[in-house]
């Protein structure tokens, strides 16, 4: 029995790490190479995020005996691929994820600032996550109509996947999206492509434009759609996650990955789900050594981050942009939900999501942050102050008849 309670959650774990690192690998070397990261940049970014992921998993889990479980910021990927390079390329790039890592250390080490994040209305959260990742999303229906032959049996796996095995939907339509680019003849690239990972090291540059529409939106993004669900999905299950050491530990970590391509790692909502809920073991005392096992999992994953990369600039680029489209159409679903979900701020969302989805540039700034200065101006100017409740005029007091707040 012993041997079965470590087995049941090391197993969750690593089912976890090939679930996570399957379905969203695509779109953090999508993201990395539309900021300009070369082919062996986009290959070390991901080598260091699963690292990080390893490090900081193994050691928050052991230090706490919870089931804390970190993953990159695919929302951030998302991000990148919206906002594309900036004028100062991939050096600018790297900057402003060393920036976003020092503010999610801010955000640890003063309460307020996190707090503040957390008071971002739901709605235009929700919205510019929604406006970021709507092209993405949009992804597939250009694959199937610029390569039919390739894409079709991807969304067809994909789509069969999600009714009858949903977890390996996207692991699914990757595997698919690879044996249609062998069948069709491709070769040549894994021969020629350097499989064996290693770390690049890109001096960061700072640039004004790079930080305001960079750094600032990957910072909003991975805290409001990253950390504040994997704090709720943990409380769920009835974790008290140490928020300051979480956001201290994964925003130094990100530091320390930003010159090698890593963009921003944080606390895992999906892979929560995965490792601290009663599947992965009866005892919740016990779960803590599946995010072990997922942190090894990921190291092992990124020892192949060379091969991965290979294989992508393999597949047509549409191709694989729409395998990273398919695997974030549940978070546009959840993302437009909370947008207009509330009637109040209904409107200020639709803003911010409009303005974000536009893809516009204003002075060398992304529309990510657009979109959320225009929604927040949005909301100041429809913002109405309730007003109390009319008073009744005094009048004679009839038998029987008292005030509602009898």
């Amino acid at each position: 029995m012993p041997r079965w309670d470590t087995a049941q959650p090391a197993l969750a774990g690593v089912v976890s790490a090939v679930v996570g690192y399957a379905s969203s690998f695509a779109v953090v070397l999508a993201g990395l190479r539309a900021v300009g990261a070369n082919p062996a940049q986009a290959a070390s970014g991901l080598l260091v995020l699963c690292t990080g992921i390893a490090v900081l998993a193994v050691g928050l889990s052991l230090r706490y005996r919870m089931p804390i479980s970190i993953a990159w910021s695919t929302p951030g990927a998302a991000l990148l691929v919206a906002t594309g390079a900036n004028a100062g390329g991939f050096p600018a790039a790297v900057g402003a994820f060393l920036v976003c890592g020092a503010l999610i250390v801010l955000a640890g080490l003063v309460p307020w600032l996190a707090r503040a994040i957390d008071a971002i209305p739901r709605p235009i959260a929700g919205a510019m996550l929604a406006g970021v990742i709507l092209s993405l999303c949009a992804a597939p229906v250009r694959a199937v109509i610029d390569v039919p032959e390739l894409a079709i049996p991807v969304v067809l796996t994909w789509a069969l996947l999600m009714r009858f095995a949903r977890r390996w939907a996207v692991p699914g339509a990757l595997a698919a999206a690879v044996v249609a680019i062998a069948v069709s003849g491709v070769d040549g690239g894994l021969s020629q492509a350097s499989l064996r990972p290693a770390p690049v090291f890109t001096m960061p540059e700072f640039t004004v434009t790079a930080l305001i529409s960079l750094a600032l939106p990957l910072f909003l993004v991975t805290m409001a759609a990253q950390n504040v669900p994997g704090m709720a999905v943990m409380a769920t299950y009835g974790y008290p996650v140490p928020l300051r050491a979480v956001l201290v530990t994964s925003g130094a970590a990100t530091m320390v990955a930003a010159p090698f391509g890593g963009h921003a790692l944080n606390l895992a909502a999906i892979t929560a789900a995965l490792t601290a809920g009663p599947d992965t073991h009866p005892d919740p005392a016990r779960r803590w050594t599946a995010t072990v096992a997922l942190g090894l999992g990921q190291l092992t994953l990124g020892l192949g981050a060379g091969l991965a990369t290979a294989l992508v600039l393999l597949s047509p680029p549409v191709l694989v942009i729409a395998v990273a489209g398919l695997a974030l159409i549940p978070a546009l679903g959840s993302s437009l939900a909370s947008a207009v979900t509330e009637p109040e701020g209904r409107e200020a969302a639709v803003v911010t999501f409009v303005v974000t989805a536009s893809g516009m540039t204003v002075l060398g700034v992304g529309s990510a942050f657009w979109g959320l200065v225009a929604g927040g101006l949005t909301a100041l100017l429809l913002h109405r102050r309730r007003l109390p409740a009319p008073v009744a005029p005094a009048g004679p007091v009839t038998a029987g008849v008292t005030g509602r707040g009898d």
